[in-house]
């Protein structure tokens, strides 16, 4: 290294110590400290409790026309370390069902599963299905998927080998390949070694894409790459939020959930699986709580 960028670069830490000395450490830190307080009083207050379970099924009884919007892993069943095991149980098929039957409930489901999955289990209810974070709509009633997004592949060429060499990094890992999207799982993998690739995978691929219209969705155990311009919440924004709901209910589980949560009006009842920071007006601590909920609102109106 050149003399004068050594020089430079010892002035540059010597101005930051001079700047950041023991007190302003200290302070700092009880500043953090005073954040780390405040979200978890938040996220206390949030927290489903007996009476939000109460308003909840009283809202739902009086509605005449309901919205329902769940996502799938996480929310309906856990995340499980092999994706097709995570099937759908009878439990939760019979809340779908119970919910469908009754004719003011509009049923959604927003996903990031590819159509290949969702349509399989899902595809004779009369439901509403939402693939691929949005890119993917089948609407209730209807045999026909349809695109909202134009199908262009060519930037997976420029990704995939990428993605592909940190399946070598992490052992467990996995690829998969979707019409709109390339996601890396680590939920099979080590913690430690999964956790931090994750991070550099994000930043070579938020790097590599900076002039490309794709989104880098670090979620759940999962790095995700796809095609930008549609979220969760883009079809209730464009379609759904035009209606006259008397009743709105969304549950989900990451941080991909949170704009669908952002979408709804302050009226709803949006619910994020896990206690962690949210939009979401509430939070529960697993998918149990979730179905118990649900069950509960099928049988509110018999």
């Amino acid at each position: 290294m050149p003399l004068e960028e050594q020089a430079w670069r010892i002035r540059a830490m010597q101005d930051r110590l001079r700047r950041y000395d023991a007190r302003t450490w200290a302070m700092r830190f009880l500043e953090r400290l005073d954040d780390a307080v405040r979200l978890s009083e938040d996220l206390t207050s949030k927290r489903l409790s007996d009476a939000h379970r109460k308003e909840i099924r009283q809202a739902y009884r009086k509605a005449a026309r309901r919205l329902l919007l769940f996502d799938y892993d996480g929310t309906l069943v856990s995340l499980s370390v092999q994706r097709e095991t995570a099937l759908p149980d009878d439990r939760v098929m019979g809340i779908l069902k119970g919910l469908v039957s009754d004719s003011t409930n509009h049923v959604v489901l927003v996903s990031g599963r590819p159509r290949r999955d969702l349509e399989p289990w899902f595809g004779e209810l009369p439901l509403t299905l939402i693939a691929e974070h949005g890119a993917w709509v089948r609407d209730r009633g209807d045999r026909e998927w349809r695109s909202t997004l134009p199908l262009e592949e060519g930037w997976k060429v420029r990704v995939r080998p990428v993605m592909e060499r940190f399946l070598d990094q992490v052992p467990g890992s996995s690829l998969e390949e979707k019409d709109f999207s390339i996601a890396w799982h680590y939920r099979a993998a080590d913690v430690e070694s999964g956790t931090l690739a994750a991070k550099d995978l994000v930043d070579i691929l938020t790097t590599l894409t900076a002039n490309f219209d794709l989104q880098v969705l670090p979620g759940n155990k999962v790095v995700e790459i796809r095609r930008g311009g549609v979220n969760k919440g883009t079809h209730f924004a464009t379609h759904l939020a035009r209606e006259p709901w008397d009743f709105i209910l969304a549950a989900g589980d990451d941080w991909t959930d949170e704009a669908l949560f952002a979408a709804l009006p302050p009226s709803a009842f949006s619910i994020r699986v896990g206690i962690t920071a949210s939009s979401a007006r509430l939070n529960v601590e697993s998918v149990a709580a979730i179905l118990d909920l649900l069950e509960s609102l099928v049988t509110a109106t018999r």
